[in-house]
């Protein structure tokens, strides 16, 4: 089945450059408590939660860990729509955001991610503009091939690829559906995330030409664990996205540093990029926004 994907968007899956290899901090982290997370998500998992990663304490500090602010470019844009990409129906919709053209602001936990010392994610208020925008402001701002972030209190990101027209493809309850962003976002706010990731991208007729192709799947034809994983696949090609994707070695680790509201930062360790966006999504989702705060 794997095979039959490639060939439906003719990649090449060799390893693509990374960019901004930022350093990781070298001071040596201490030990700390583990935290265990909820298994709730958007998406059905039957899969056992992962075990592959241990959480470590740091000396608290202002800024520690980031990423910097550069970014690895963003895809130009396409064309205003795709073809083969039908009306589907809505999602429902989720109360309490209004139609105002500024959405509210949220209480988000933010993170730096690294592979060994490069930095490969950050979702951080220094380096990046996190305001969210209503669906319909969102929509004004979009161009084919953008990766767009819906948020919501105490749910996981939902990640959507922008296809043209009013039209997004996203990985919604086990299958990978083109809607109006309107019904994909069920009235959440949301953001463009396309250097979230500090990979290469893709050309954006690429990133919507992936997208598009797999648009009908559903089940066990689908190779990606959450809407973050397929959107993010679409944009950059690589098959770490994919679930089980990424071989795992006794060297490679990925760092997962959560970096909370009064400067302490929670690091978490990770034997692959699927295992640390599985466990950073829980943390979105799980409530422990306070108990992280501590």
């Amino acid at each position: 089945m794997g095979n039959q994907l490639d060939r439906i968007t003719h990649l090449s899956y060799s390893e693509l450059p990374t960019g901004d290899p930022s350093g990781v901090e070298k001071d040596e982290l201490r030990v700390g408590v583990a935290y265990f997370f909820s298994d709730d998500e958007e998406e059905p998992d039957d899969r056992s939660p992962s075990d592959s990663f241990s959480f470590r304490d740091d000396s608290p500090r202002h800024g520690g860990g980031g990423c910097g602010s550069g970014s690895a470019g963003s895809g130009g844009s396409g064309s205003s729509g795709v073809d083969g990409i039908g009306g589907i129906g809505g999602i429902g919709g989720i109360g309490g955001i209004s139609d105002d053209s500024e959405a509210p602001p949220l209480d988000e936990l933010e993170y730096s991610a690294f592979c060994c010392h490069e930095c490969i994610f950050s979702k951080l208020r220094a380096s990046e503009d996190l305001r969210v925008h209503t669906p319909e402001v969102l929509l004004s701002m979009c161009k084919p091939g953008d990766v767009l972030e819906l948020v919501a209190h105490s749910q996981p990101p939902h990640w959507a690829v922008f296809a043209g027209g009013e039209r997004v493809v996203h990985l919604h309850k086990g299958e990978i559906r083109a809607d109006n962003l309107q019904d994909a976002s069920g009235g959440r706010p949301g953001r463009i995330v396309n250097e979230r990731y500090r990979y290469r991208p893709l050309p954006a007729e690429l990133v919507v030409r992936n997208a598009a192709g797999h648009v009908g799947l559903r089940g066990g034809e689908v190779c990606w664990r959450d809407s973050e994983s397929f959107a993010a696949w679409c944009r950059f090609g690589k098959r770490e996205f994919k679930a089980g994707g990424e071989a795992h070695s006794a060297e490679q680790r990925y760092f997962l540093k959560v970096h909370t509201s009064h400067g302490a930062v929670r690091t978490l360790v990770f034997r692959s990029l699927e295992d640390m966006i599985r466990e950073r999504r829980r943390v979105d989702a799980g409530g422990l926004l306070h108990e992280l705060r501590r």
